[in-house]
């Protein structure tokens, strides 16, 4: 088996279909599936059964295809080992990282990494932190940079490291001058009042989907605080769940970072909320436990914990890189 040959069953099995996988390879449809066909041969079974819904695999296709996506994933992390041998002058990096994180991060570090190293290829996946780490797991992303529970901080994962940067509170978003306002207090140097969240128990609830962080996230926190909620209403971004308990819709919890993302008309009033629920998550730089990290990835890393890290000194050593002299 050669390495083309693994990657044109690869894209044959992910795409279902020979005509889709011959337009993504570039290739004519005949020549791909004479391609499949020799494989089968060689190997004396089938790989695929054609059904309503496309080629699927047989049980000996699932073993071949584990086989060539992990003899794929060591050709890959052999040609970036080959880019370190050549100092950085190709290579590529691919970069898991959430929405709202790419749109915070990605302008301050990319610009700088560029002109570091300007033939490193940098591709970025952008997914929510639960697909982020099944991606990471299976090896589709070098790295990532999502957001971690407080819990998992320094928990010790069968599959992932977990590097954490930054501790960024969730601030509880209501109406401008709600009533309750006036039990809020002030806090030295503090730039948002701080509330007694039972306070809110009986307020209506703008959620985000369950599957989302910032969703777990309020959820623990409500539910170290014994409250209920009463939910308005769940959707999938955070600022139109800003926006509409700034309308009034209810209350939400937003991480503090997130509040200068969007500017806008839009002026709802912000507090902190007590150390005891724990209202924070953590930006992580995570990576597959015992993967090579190419040293792009390393620098990257570096930058992304120089420009964001509260504790730089967290990072292993292998992400130290000299500064530009």
């Amino acid at each position: 088996m050669t390495e083309r040959e693994l990657l044109y069953f690869k894209t044959v099995a992910d795409e279902k279909s020979l005509s889709k996988a011959a337009q993504k390879l570039f290739l004519s449809q005949p020549s791909l599936s004479v391609c499949m066909q020799k494989i089968e041969l060689n190997l004396g079974t089938k790989l695929f059964k054609r059904t309503s819904n496309g080629l699927l695999l047989t049980f000996a296709g699932e073993r071949y295809y584990q086989i060539a996506t992990d003899i794929l994933k060591i050709y890959s992390d052999f040609e970036i080992e080959v880019s370190d041998i050549n100092n950085l002058k190709k290579g590529r990096i691919i970069i898991g990282i959430t929405v709202y994180l790419a749109t915070h991060i990605l302008p301050v570090v990319l610009p700088a990494f560029r002109r570091r190293c300007p033939n490193i290829e940098v591709v970025i996946i952008e997914k929510n932190s639960t697909e982020l780490d099944r991606a990471l797991a299976s090896g589709e992303i070098d790295f990532a940079i999502m957001h971690t529970l407080p819990f998992q901080e320094h928990t010790h994962h069968l599959t992932t490291d977990i590097y954490p940067l930054f501790k960024d509170p969730l601030v509880l978003v209501t109406k401008k001058d709600h009533p309750l306002r006036s039990y809020a207090v002030q806090q030295p140097e503090k730039e948002f009042l701080k509330t007694d969240l039972l306070l809110w128990a009986n307020e209506p609830f703008i959620m985000l989907n369950p599957e989302q962080k910032i969703r777990q996230i309020t959820d623990l926190i409500l539910n170290k605080a014994n409250i209920s909620p009463n939910i308005a209403l769940t959707t999938k971004s955070y600022e139109t769940a800003r926006r509409l308990a700034c309308e009034g819709i209810g209350v939400t919890l937003v991480p503090r970072q997130y509040l200068a993302i969007f500017p806008g008309n839009y002026y709802p009033d912000y507090y902190f909320i007590d150390e005891e629920y724990s209202p924070y998550w953590t930006m992580c730089i995570a990576v597959q436990k015992n993967a090579y990290i190419s040293k792009a990835a390393q620098l990257f890393i570096q930058m992304v914990s120089e420009k964001f890290a509260s504790s730089p000194a967290d990072l292993p050593d292998f992400f130290s890189f000299p500064q530009d002299k």
